[in-house]
């Protein structure tokens, strides 16, 4: 039996016409837009984790603050938050007036600075999530769309040839539906990737948190906690013009 309908992938785009073609083209710039992004986010979350863990472990295996600054020369979150706030508080030291001190003291001042840093990290580590998010929730209804269009254009052209049996419909109307099919492609993988990129941004951030938590305990007391990623054994000791700061 021969087959009243022959299947082309592509005819039923053009078909459709200039909407058809537009949807079809919106489609793909929003799964190439965010398989680039899926791409370069993934590989900068696992170089940042890696990057981190190695950048905690020497920090806190330096012999001095001043060694630890000086030897750990990789950008990474917890680098540029470390230099901040070691410049922090010379800056302080160097020039707090009395008036000052009194207003805004060493503590504060150096936990102000790192606060702005860890917003500066988190909004760094948030770059082209927005993008994921947007082509999840609506290449979905951009397929939809063209699959409704597609549908129409069928139908119409069907009721002016006058032949509407059912292998005549099917086969127009099957078509239309895979552009539904193309806004799930490029939806699904968007979200997945989505969602592991903020949980993976989630532990960086608590990383840098305890980093930061641990790091400010050091600088304002002149001694490393001995809990969590600093190691029990550290040897690491103040700079020696922040002594007079934490004494």
């Amino acid at each position: 039996m021969q087959s009243g309908y022959e299947f082309n992938s592509l005819a039923f785009i053009t078909d459709g016409g200039v909407v058809s073609i537009t949807v079809a083209l919106c489609l793909l710039v929003m799964s190439v837009a965010s398989w680039y992004l899926i791409i370069v986010k993934g590989v900068q979350s696992l170089r940042l984790r890696a990057a981190s863990r190695n950048y905690s472990q020497r920090f806190w295996d330096a012999s001095s603050l001043e060694v630890a600054i000086r030897e750990n020369g990789v950008s990474t979150p917890m680098s540029r938050l470390a230099n901040q706030a070691v410049e922090a508080a010379e800056h302080h030291q160097r020039h707090a007036s009395k008036r000052l001190a009194d207003a805004c003291n060493q503590d504060e001042f150096v936990a102000r600075s790192m606060r702005r840093v860890i917003s500066d990290e988190g909004a760094r580590l948030e770059n082209g999530l927005t993008v994921l998010a947007s082509v999840g929730s609506v290449s979905p209804f951009v397929g939809l769309f063209g699959t409704v269009w597609g549908i129409y254009h069928a139908l119409a052209s069907i009721s002016m040839s006058g032949q509407a049996t059912l292998d005549k419909v099917a086969g127009p109307v099957g078509e239309a539906l895979i552009m539904t099919a193309f806004g799930l492609a490029v939806a699904i993988p968007a979200v997945l990737a989505y969602n592991a990129l903020v949980r993976s941004n989630r532990v960086l951030m608590a990383q840098l948190d305890s980093f930061a938590n641990d790091l400010h305990v050091l600088l304002t007391t002149g001694a490393p906690l001995t809990h969590g990623n600093t190691p029990g054994e550290s040897a690491l000791k103040p700079q020696s013009h922040l002594k007079e700061v934490t004494a």
